[in-house]
């Protein structure tokens, strides 16, 4: 409990800010989920050790990949670098108009 005293969510944005922007925004995202934050430092220390293990460099990678894709936990940021997809080209969503769909009726069906 002593330790946890000494922390604060400041603390580990300015951690994780040394890291990189995207380690932050998601550092941040976790932070915000609960009522109390107090209960999500586990999750931000283990993220943010994972830069020892890995380069700071490829887990603001990872969590530029993890923030669009909703994932706010240790295991899924690990999962990322352990895969090695932090390595890959993020892809763009690729959009498509339902217009050209042959089995779209339209608006003007239902008048």
């Amino acid at each position: 409990h002593q330790h946890y005293a000494e922390w604060s969510p400041e603390r580990f944005l300015r951690w994780a800010e040394q890291l990189g922007p995207h380690v932050a925004q998601l550092v941040a995202a976790i932070l915000s989920l609960r009522l109390h934050p107090e209960q999500t430092y586990r999750t931000c220390l283990g993220i943010l050790g994972l830069a020892k293990r890995y380069t700071a460099e490829r887990l603001d990678a990872a969590c530029h990949r993890a923030l669009p894709a909703g994932i706010r936990s240790y295991n899924g940021v690990r999962n990322i670098l352990e895969a090695q997809l932090d390595q890959l080209p993020l892809q763009e969503p690729v959009a498509t108009a339902l217009s050209d769909h042959a089995n779209l009726r339209g608006p003007a069906y239902y008048n």
